[in-house]
């Protein structure tokens, strides 16, 4: 799992392995407004321009709403476009006018974490331990449990653990302290995300790029990466979304 899987949705599920990917970051390719912010608009107004290069799929990075401390990876709205980049309609014209030139669309979907200012973050801190609420994000007494997992960002955090006040509790992050983990051993969770897939297949999405997946489980005794467990979320994203 060092390369993060593209989850394709086509007839072929295979055709992203000869594609010719072009990797776009929405807020600095085109500039279509002149507010010095790349968008939507501008990048339609490139696809000749792209699929002249012989490109046959586009990779989106992360463009959903968020406060950008981790430059959109932590993701605070699964199912919208940060306002700056444009609309959902502009996305849906986007992904038609991509398709009518023959380019397929993937976007990357960070699924190990979100962003702490996410409704699911802000209703897990208020509510109870235990609770339905609670149990979305991974939580302990202690900053000491999962002790020997390494700290990604060695530079910035001293641990993978944050406390939170209003909580009363610490939260785990694998990267930095802004981004908590999502708590795979809940099945509301995977259900969640599944329906966040969803959401952009049916909007006309041809791939997913899913991010930091080596570390969805956790699990004592561990270094907590590539667990066994994980791949068995893998599997089971695989078989719902075939």
């Amino acid at each position: 799992m060092k390369h993060r899987p593209v989850i394709a949705t086509e007839d072929d599920p295979h055709w992203y392995k000869d594609a010719v990917i072009y990797q776009v970051h929405i807020k600095s390719f085109y500039d279509s407004t002149n507010d010095g912010v790349g968008d939507f608009a501008g990048l339609i107004e490139k696809l000749d321009y792209i699929a002249s290069l012989g490109v046959n799929a586009i990779w989106l990075l992360p463009f959903y709403p968020s406060p950008r401390r981790d430059d959109g990876y932590d993701i605070a709205d699964y199912r919208n476009v940060h306002p700056e980049y444009g609309t959902m309609a502009d996305v849906k014209r986007f992904i038609h006018e991509a398709h009518r030139r023959g380019i397929r669309v993937i976007t990357e979907l960070v699924v190990n974490h979100t962003s702490d200012q996410h409704p699911w973050f802000q209703r897990a801190r208020a509510a109870k331990p235990g609770s339905a609420a609670r149990d979305f994000y991974v939580w302990s007494d202690s900053d000491q449990t999962y002790a020997g997992t390494r700290i990604i960002f060695v530079d910035t955090e001293k641990s993978n653990w944050s406390w939170d006040e209003t909580a009363g509790a610490f939260y785990w992050h694998r990267f930095f302290a802004h981004q908590p983990d999502l708590n795979f051993d809940n099945p509301r969770v995977l259900k969640e995300v599944l329906n966040v897939m969803r959401f952009w297949l049916d909007l006309g999405v041809d791939g997913l790029r899913l991010d930091a997946v080596p570390y969805l489980i956790e699990r004592d005794g561990t270094n907590n990466e590539n667990l066994p467990e994980t791949h068995a979320v893998l599997k089971t994203i695989r078989a719902a979304l075939d």
